[in-house]
């Protein structure tokens, strides 16, 4: 027990905050079901699935993500005669009231393709939500760091064969990131050009970063492989509505002709949710992003002058009632620092701080010993 304390001043503490990263690729073969959907579990609700990373009734499965599929009250999708309509609204409602928040009505707000939650904008009213779990993101996810690859084409088997596919990606949140949301801040996801090696400007999603949800609209699947537009023109390539590919969700729901899009409302409006995901699952081929653990820490500087600490309060420093350390009475006294006690003001014994070797104190030397506590 020490019979010696040294008060800290304010230069002897400092706070930091240090940002760890860690890279998580989910391979498509994990999302469309390689343990012949035994690592995909429905619910008897049927509002959303969970997807797994080994069969979910193993004991050494880890979730990994939930899928759901909604859309607005306001949406045209949303006819009493919807399969599930209540639950596709009631779903879409749940995640704008935590992620979008109210205005001041007090009305739920619907999500807003550039951020403008309160000045309006273009609404994603027909919407898939990709929520990650805690497990995988940590604190957040990485800002710019997001990327997705999904097909788009009418072709959509696990082993993706000649799918049309596009990718997804944050590309620039780092800067230009919203951080008007009840559940913290947000990017866009933008389509990623390969042909101008740039990206479209018209955000297809959002992702929240601490949240580690995505949000997904709907209509990014009336977006073909690259090709001509509607006017002939291949340079500018992968719009919503540039490409006519025959892109749907199940071969029962085939037969809209080259309507892209109404394929996929129609999946939605006569699909179940369950149904919707599926085919959402089946057409993701990659999703990779970098998570982030916060650690904060407190830093003490513990200064040990040339005067202090030149004796030890262990009852084995003496023996005989002299300094085991003399030979004789001009000796200098030496001690051997091994470990350091942090005290609270009534002086308890709060942490314990070890050193790697002891280290030698004599009057001629004086030590800082940096200690660092992480939570």
């Amino acid at each position: 027990m020490a019979s010696v304390y040294k008060s800290f001043t304010n230069s002897d503490i400092i706070s930091t905050r240090t940002q760890l990263h860690e890279a998580i690729p989910l391979t498509g073969t994990i999302v469309s079901g390689t343990y012949s959907e035994n690592n995909i579990k429905n619910y008897s609700h049927g509002m959303f699935q969970s997807v797994y990373d080994y069969p979910y009734l193993s004991s050494s499965s880890n979730h990994i993500f939930d899928i759901a599929v909604g859309y607005s009250n306001n949406s045209n999708l949303s006819a009493s005669t919807a399969t599930q309509n209540a639950k596709k609204i009631n779903m879409y409602n749940q995640m704008a009231q935590v992620l979008v928040g109210h205005d001041e009505t007090g009305a739920i707000r619907e999500f807003d393709e550039d951020g403008n939650i309160i000045a309006g904008g273009t609404k994603m009213k027909e919407v898939f939500f990709i929520n990650f779990s805690r497990l995988l993101v940590k604190d957040e996810i990485k800002k710019g760091s997001y990327s997705m690859i999904v097909a788009t084409g009418s072709t959509y088997a696990h082993g993706f064969d000649g799918a049309a596919e596009i990718t997804l990606s944050d590309s620039g949140s780092i800067t230009s990131y919203k951080s008007n949301s009840p559940a913290g801040e947000y990017g866009f996801l933008y389509v990623e050009d390969t042909l101008d090696v740039g990206r479209d400007e018209v955000p297809v999603g959002l992702i929240y970063y601490q949240a580690g949800i995505c949000v997904l609209t709907a209509s990014v699947f009336a977006s073909g492989s690259v090709g001509a537009d509607a006017g002939g023109d291949t340079s500018d390539h992968q719009g919503l509505a540039d490409v006519a590919a025959d892109a749907y969700f199940g071969s029962a729901l085939a037969g809209d002709g080259n309507d892209a899009y109404a394929t996929v409302r129609k999946s939605l409006v006569s699909g179940s949710i369950s149904g919707s995901c599926n085919g959402l699952r089946n057409r993701i081929k990659n999703i990779q992003f970098n998570n982030t653990t916060e650690l904060h820490s407190t830093i003490y500087f513990c200064r040990i002058n040339h005067n202090e600490y030149n004796y030890s309060a262990n009852p084995t420093y003496l023996t005989a009632s002299k300094l085991r350390v003399k030979q004789k009475s001009t000796d200098k006294p030496v001690s051997y620092v091994t470990g350091i006690g942090l005290y609270s003001q009534q002086n308890e014994l709060l942490a314990v701080a070890k050193l790697s070797e002891p280290l030698k104190k004599t009057p001629v030397n004086e030590l800082t010993l940096r200690v660092r506590l992480d939570y």
